[in-house]
């Protein structure tokens, strides 16, 4: 007669159905000591068990395994608020990139006695690149967009984010400069600690190098304690220099000399001060040109331009418009206690045909502004900022042209003959073409976007 008392499950057991899970495993003692690590974390790390069980966790992987985000850097992390859920990546055994979903929570006792951390994390690097091969990403670490411009953006940030190299992200005002540099922060192994912002050219010229490196005591008047800066406070983090191209000659040699020693000299100090920092910097100017025009130092240009991102203008991915406008029209439902209009066909419509100076910032304003004018269930044309509505002709829309002129497929519906051909009639000119064929231009964009042998014949022109 069997034990009804005895376990159902023993050790054994225990570990047989662990290896048979579809994610890593990984717990360890408070001491960091390795004491789980199941068969698909062997697969996705390529360590095996032998190399990690009964192991420090920082030795066996030469570094924390959760690189800046590891919760055991600082003592035993607090896990009373839940389970602790962040992307990651990760350089395996070999030396590949992978990039992992991670799950940690604390374990803990009966008594409420903390015995350790269980991880569990899946490996999304496949996913990921099936996905932005098939451009199927419309977001991407807070970024939004499904342009061909953008899925090339997603796949630098991923990559970037493996190393610590700085980066200097460029492009015109309201592109999304901070965005991406906190996409990289957030990815990173420095995502577990803080992100600095600091606009460079809103800093007095007369305070910068005390803002970003700090002042001791009476080193001028008015430093009656001693403070840190923003390299210090950015300490196992992102320090992001916004508009770097505003920095005085004079603290652009201190930068320079930073990113060369790892260390700084406080204002009035002599002591030198070493901080972990990830340096990513960014400007609406032409650095280059700066150079050439001795504004900006080159040595220091080649320093601050090891990995660079170009964003482009929003003129150039028009595709992505209607995908913000959803996006920033959610975000203000999720902001307001009344329901929020929806966007016309006709509002979309001369929205895809301005030319957005102030870019994906600008766009965002427009919806913000156009859902506190609207007072019907839609947001109208005249809902729209003036000089939205000012910059198009709207003599030109489509309900003004004959029918006569159109060459629209008999059905009524788009093909990809008939677009070729208003493409082919109209040099290439989309709004025009969307005039010839008698649909909005968030049709044809939409249409355009679904299907890659149109859009690779309208890139011809």
């Amino acid at each position: 007669m069997p034990d009804l008392m005895q376990p159902i499950l023993d050790l054994d057991n225990l570990n047989l159905i662990l290896d048979n899970l579809k994610l890593g495993i990984i717990a360890h003692t408070p001491e960091r000591i390795i004491t789980v690590f199941n068969k698909e974390a062997e697969r996705i790390t390529g360590y095996s068990k032998k190399e990690v069980i009964g192991k420090d966790c920082h030795i066996v992987f030469e570094s924390p395994f959760c690189g800046g985000k590891c919760s055991f850097c600082d003592g035993i992390p607090d896990f009373s608020s839940g389970s602790k859920e962040y992307p990651l990546n990760i350089v395996t055994k070999e030396g590949s990139a992978r990039q992992l979903e991670m799950t940690v929570a604390g374990i803990i006792s009966h008594d409420n006695i903390f015995k350790g951390v269980l991880a569990s994390f899946r490996d999304v690097t496949e996913t990921f690149n099936l996905s932005l091969k098939a451009e199927n990403i419309s977001s991407f670490a807070g970024i939004i967009g499904k342009d061909k411009i953008m899925q090339d953006i997603f796949r630098q940030i991923r990559d970037v984010a493996l190393y610590n190299y700085p980066v200097h992200v460029s492009g015109d005002t309201g592109t999304g400069k901070e965005r991406v540099a906190y996409a990289i922060h957030d990815i990173s192994a420095y995502g577990n600690g803080a992100f600095v912002p600091v606009n460079c050219g809103a800093i007095p010229e007369g305070i910068v190098e005390s803002e970003l490196f700090g002042h001791v005591k009476g080193a001028f008047s008015g430093a009656i304690k001693e403070r840190k800066g923003r390299f210090e406070l950015a300490h196992k983090g992102t320090l992001f220099l916004d508009e770097v191209a505003d920095l005085p000659l004079k603290t652009q040699v201190k930068l320079l000399r930073f990113l060369q020693e790892g260390s700084f000299e406080k204002v009035g100090g002599e002591k030198k001060v070493s901080v972990d920092v990830r340096i990513i910097s960014a400007a609406n100017k032409n650095l280059k040109k700066e150079v050439t025009e001795g504004r900006f130092r080159e040595d220091l240009f080649y320093r601050l331009n090891v990995i660079p991102i170009q964003l482009p203008p929003l003129r150039l991915r028009k595709n992505d418009i209607p995908l913000l406008a959803a996006h920033f029209l959610k975000e203000a439902e999720q902001e307001s206690p009344n329901s929020v209009p929806q966007l016309a066909d006709d509002a979309l419509d001369i929205m895809l045909d301005y030319h957005w100076p102030g870019n994906v910032r600008e766009l965002k304003n427009a919806i913000q502004f156009s859902v506190v004018r609207s007072r019907g269930s839609r947001i109208l044309p005249s809902d729209l900022p003036m000089e939205i509505i000012q910059d198009i002709d709207l003599s030109l829309r489509v309900s003004d042209r004959p029918r006569a002129q159109q060459i629209i497929s008999p059905k009524g519906k788009l093909d990809i003959e008939s677009v070729k051909a208003a493409i082919k009639k109209t040099g290439g000119n989309k709004s025009k073409a969307a005039r010839v064929l008698g649909v909005g231009r968030a049709t044809l964009y939409r249409f355009l976007a679904q299907n890659e042998e149109t859009k690779n014949y309208v890139d011809q022109f």
